[in-house]
């Protein structure tokens, strides 16, 4: 896929350089909204190994870079997809889509959702799904201008118990 260019930031496949700081991301983002206890995605393994984690078939994560004056990027978030562990093979899961505060308000999320998006549908799959947490408010109207539904369970076997709020879009008619 090629990289996305957007002013002030730039997405990019994420690489193994990137993944002590990916995991950084990950463990300062989810407790500024208290997903720091069990049954959240901050104590799964692959936190530590983005990159491998993520070049199983059908996934993919990508990082987010700031991009100074000079054009030098700094990695300040991330997201990925795969597929919905325990559900149907046309099912993704949108997962571990993280933004520092320094990239909030920009666009960037938009952006990389976006991305995520097309990646799914560049899969093969007809759906993506997300998990997320009350409180979480900025994200969730993120996910609701990117067409996301609320749903009323959990779907598939993400083993993410701390999550309290479902999302589904159908990528068919895009």
């Amino acid at each position: 896929m090629p990289h996305e260019s957007q002013p002030g930031f730039r997405i990019r496949p994420i690489e193994s350089r990137d993944d002590p700081v990916v995991a950084a991301i990950i463990r300062s983002v989810m407790p500024e909204f208290g997903a720091c206890g069990s049954g959240f995605a901050i104590h799964d393994p692959e936190v530590d190994w983005m990159q491998r984690a993520y070049s199983d078939p059908r996934s993919a994560y990508f990082v987010i870079e700031r991009i100074d004056g000079h054009g030098r990027g700094t990695v300040e978030g991330g997201g990925g997809i795969a597929p919905l562990a325990g559900g149907d093979a046309g099912t993704c899961e949108l997962r571990k889509m993280y933004c520092l505060p320094s990239l909030r308000g920009l666009g960037a999320g938009a952006a990389l959702m976006a991305h995520c998006l097309d990646a799914a549908r560049g899969f093969g799959f007809a759906r993506c799904y997300l998990e997320t947490l009350t409180g979480m408010d900025a994200a969730m109207r993120l996910y609701e201008r990117s067409g996301f539904r609320r749903i009323d369970a959990a779907m598939g076997a993400t083993g993410h118990g701390g999550c309290n709020t479902f999302y589904l879009r159908e990528l068919a008619n895009d």
